[in-house]
């Protein structure tokens, strides 16, 4: 049903327990909870057991049990604009035959969730702030009109701004963002850009189109910075047409060292920052939940970077992977021109 902006409102009511354990060497702790989003306030304990309890709800929250299987458990089937608990819009969407559901925050226009079967496929990492004090770390996250350093700040403002509701259905939203005050600040380009979700019947789809508004030319980056749940590292490889393709590893020196891609499966067991020029076709395939997501870029989207902070326990880096559809060779867009990035998720078994 199309849903009007005047009608694009909805109010969570909140309700909190907790349970106080008979013996005071167990932290304590209870859960928020706002519509289907939660967290945890721990009352006591050490830091390590609190962080323990915070990765382990993250890790229920996408899907996960602790011998890696993925949980079914059905989820609040109510599309529309909703608010988390901590104060921030997202529009949830709900396809009514597949049950399948994708939420998208309005700050920095970034999905952070598309559950399809069961499977939460879109990761949010564990020390992500939902009250707007900074970018939301994890999902779908915008970089633009820059990726990473530069002349302006790290991977651009884009995931920084509140993008705004254009339209928007049970099944489909679409965001958009336009110049303002802060935005000029730091690059003062007469641009227009507009990113829709659609959940469809077997694939959650995404388009990026970026319109140059002004008569003067400008130049810009763009990527999908992308976090995927994995039921673990250990049980994941990434195909795609990567063996014998050249790659930036950042990981080596101080500004990378060009090396080629022996693999055609890509493991991961230490820190990853690589970037794959002129691959744009990755799969993931995880043998713990026996499925496997491709990445489809059919336009605008040429390059992958792979991306983990391996041993990062705060970060929660066993439970996901970044694969990023990028475009990273500047565009050059003229007076009235545009470019589009249109990517997709479809899921499969292996």
């Amino acid at each position: 049903m199309k849903l009007t902006l005047a009608l694009l409102s909805a109010t969570a009511f909140a309700a909190s327990a907790f349970t106080v354990p008979s013996s005071t060497n167990v932290p304590i702790a209870f859960t928020r909870t706002h519509g289907k989003s939660s967290s945890i306030i721990a009352v006591n304990g050490n830091k390590a057991s609190i962080k323990g309890l915070a990765r382990k709800k993250w890790a229920e929250a996408r899907g996960f049990t602790d011998d890696g299987a993925t949980t079914t458990e059905s989820t609040d089937a109510k599309a529309g604009l909703l608010t988390n608990e901590e104060g921030l819009e997202y529009v949830k969407l709900v396809h009514p035959d597949t049950g399948a559901s994708s939420e998208i925050y309005l700050l920095g226009g970034v999905v952070t969730s598309y559950m399809a079967d069961g499977v939460e496929y879109v990761a949010v990492r564990p020390d992500a702030k939902m009250d707007g004090s900074k970018p939301i770390s994890g999902g779908l996250s915008h970089c633009w009109p820059q990726f990473g350093p530069g002349a302006i700040q790290q991977h651009g403002f884009a995931r920084n701004e509140k993008w705004t509701v254009k339209s928007m259905t049970d099944t489909t939203v679409e965001l958009e963002l336009a110049p303002s005050d802060s935005t000029k600040a730091m690059w003062d380009k007469e641009f227009l850009c507009t990113f829709s979700v659609s959940l469809d019947d077997a694939q959650l789809t995404t388009k990026m189109l970026v319109d140059n508004k002004g008569e003067e030319s400008f130049e810009f980056q763009a990527a999908l910075h992308s976090y995927f749940t994995v039921s673990s590292l250990e049980n994941l490889e990434i195909t795609g047409s990567f063996e014998g393709k050249e790659f930036l590893n950042k990981m080596v020196g101080d500004e990378g060292e060009m090396q080629t891609e022996k693999r055609a499966a890509i493991t991961i067991s230490e820190e990853y920052d690589r970037v794959y020029k002129g691959v744009n076709d990755p799969v993931l395939k995880d043998s713990g939940t026996g499925k496997a997501l491709s990445v489809l870029n059919t336009a605008g989207w040429e390059d992958t970077v792979l991306w983990n902070p391996y041993g990062d326990e705060g970060m929660g880096f066993n439970n996901f992977v970044c694969v990023e559809s990028v475009k990273f060779d500047p565009v050059t867009l003229a007076g009235g021109e545009s470019w589009t990035g249109d990517m997709a998720l479809k899921a499969d078994s292996l």
